[in-house]
């Protein structure tokens, strides 16, 4: 449970797994009961990191300390730098179609960021870069860039590549992957076969249902092969910042007196700068 009451599936910022430089929290949140989102995140605050709210379906209502208010919807993107400190709330409200379900991820503000000026992006589904293969194959380009067409979210501090991605069963495909980048993969429906693994014997591979998170080891490829049923899952990769990390909450900082000192201009109302 987290924020008021919302019922989620964290992969990253767990007892388990603290963070993956520069991802810093990732969440699953998707339910047809109300009560499991209603009451939403009320207004909190944030500072270092960058937010990036993904809406498969149903709605949810933002606003924030320098202005912005709105309705994220089905398929659209929020993405939030929150630098030198914003507060901000999301409040879903109950979807006609009877389900509200997306994601949060966290990606973590180099040192010489942390204090940067807030700002905030909103991208409507229709402006996300959709590639359709002749097989069946759906890519969605969120940030990042993928044979050539550029994502929806640019100008983005730490540079990740965020892909959506359907595999029709009976279907693979290769994604280009930078060394010494950071890359994860999240299953949220189906099951595909990741891994080294050759077409004709795909058992090498390794076999994953949703809803897992898979981390890959350093290399340039990542292989999925979706066998016997269809797999959906995003495919999120960036450059590590290999610098110290501070967390308390929604603050994540560099040192521990930096984290102090969020708290201070906290309680203090010199929060917002």
């Amino acid at each position: 449970m987290e924020g008021a009451g919302v019922r989620l599936r964290r992969s990253i910022a767990t007892q388990t797994l603290d963070y993956i430089d520069p991802f810093l929290l990732f969440d699953h949140f998707g339910s047809d009961n109300p009560n499991d989102y209603l009451a939403g995140f009320p207004m909190h605050p944030h500072r270092g990191i960058e937010t990036v709210t993904y809406m498969l379906s149903g709605h949810v209502d933002h606003k924030d300390s320098i202005g912005n208010s709105g309705t994220i919807g089905k398929g659209d993107i929020q993405w939030m730098t929150s630098g030198s400190g914003i507060l901000h709330e999301e409040m879903p409200k109950e979807p006609e179609e009877g389900i509200m379900e997306g994601f949060q991820l966290w990606i973590n503000l180099p040192a010489r960021l942390k204090m940067t000026t807030p700002r905030y992006r909103g991208v409507e589904s229709s402006n996300i870069p959709k590639l359709e293969r002749e097989d069946g194959k759906v890519i969605k380009i969120i940030a990042g860039e993928y044979e050539g067409v550029k994502g929806a979210v640019t100008d983005i501090y730490a540079d990740p590549s965020y892909l959506d991605i359907y595999l029709p069963a009976g279907s693979s495909i290769e994604l280009s992957i930078e060394q010494g980048h950071t890359a994860v993969a999240y299953i949220f429906e189906g099951k595909g076969i990741f891994g080294d693994f050759k077409l004709d014997s795909p058992e090498t591979g390794t076999e994953v249902e949703a809803t897992k998170m898979i981390i890959f080891g350093d290399g340039d490829t990542v292989k999925v092969f979706a066998n016997k049923k269809p797999a959906k899952f995003l495919l999120i990769s960036g450059k590590p910042l290999n610098e110290p990390v501070a967390r308390y909450g929604p603050f994540v900082m560099n040192t521990d007196e930096e984290i102090e000192q969020a708290i201070h201009d906290l309680q203090n109302n010199t929060f917002v700068k």
